[in-house]
């Protein structure tokens, strides 16, 4: 038997690669997906792309683990440009993933850790980071094969940070959130977006790039707003901000 840990570098999946070696839970490899906005932009928050290359994978090949690392051949902006090829909508800019039911998880990420994970013997076992208060994703498991040290060994979410602060494998996102993502994802909370915004204004303008294009399916970026409806808000923001700060 296999025993693979599916690792995006987060506090979870980290901490179940931490717990297997301090319990001695048989370990063969990390896989980790990376997708990409194009074919030479990350997926990635930078500062997380960072910290997996010049700390998480390092670490994890000092341990003696084998880390796998798979992306797909299309990228976000395939995908965002890609056309409607059948119904009413045929012919039209795809464009922003709908919250809930994201084409770029589905092909850029679940499809490779597929068609990888057919490539290996048919019983292995695949570590999961998920933990114990998270009941919801936890009964959605199901089966042998799919595991939860987190849940195994007691750990919470918070339980899970800590291990892994005090194993110096702590990615930084976690200054500025509590979750991981794509910079471009729809479920993006307002203090992720206003990291880009102020941060990387470079992959910001991207977004914005993308949002002019004419013949959109959808102009929304997320249920309610644009992306420059955003970008705007931020815009008012600092604008409102400078004339306080004049005002002082």
């Amino acid at each position: 038997m296999r025993y693979v840990a599916s690792c995006s570098f987060g506090k979870d999946s980290l901490a179940t690669i931490l717990l297997a070696r301090k319990h001695g839970e048989p370990l063969d490899e990390a896989v980790y997906c990376e997708v990409m906005f194009d074919k030479t932009i990350s997926g990635e928050v930078p500062e997380h792309r960072d910290f997996i290359y010049t700390k998480g994978i390092p670490a994890l090949e000092k341990m003696g683990i084998k880390v796998t690392i798979l992306r797909s051949e299309k990228t976000y902006v395939d995908l965002f440009t890609g056309r409607v090829t059948r119904g009413p909508k045929k012919g039209m800019v795809r464009s922003f993933p709908v919250c809930g039911k994201c084409y770029v998880q589905r092909d850029c990420k679940l499809r490779p850790i597929e068609r990888y994970r057919k490539t290996l013997p048919p019983d292995t076992v695949q570590y999961i980071g998920i933990a114990k208060d998270e009941q919801a994703r936890l009964l959605r498991l199901g089966g042998d094969q799919k595991i939860s040290l987190l849940e195994k060994y007691d750990f919470t979410e918070q339980d899970a940070k800590e291990l892994c602060q005090t194993a110096g494998l702590l990615s930084p996102v976690y200054e500025f959130t509590d979750r991981g993502g794509c910079w471009f994802c729809p479920n993006a909370k307002q203090k992720e977006l206003r990291h880009l915004y102020d941060h990387h204004p470079d992959m910001w303008n991207r977004m914005l790039e993308l949002q002019a294009i004419p013949g959109k399916v959808s102009e929304k970026f997320d249920r309610k707003r644009r992306f420059s409806d955003i970008d705007a808000l931020f815009r008012q923001e600092d604008a409102c901000n400078e004339a306080a700060g004049k005002a002082a």
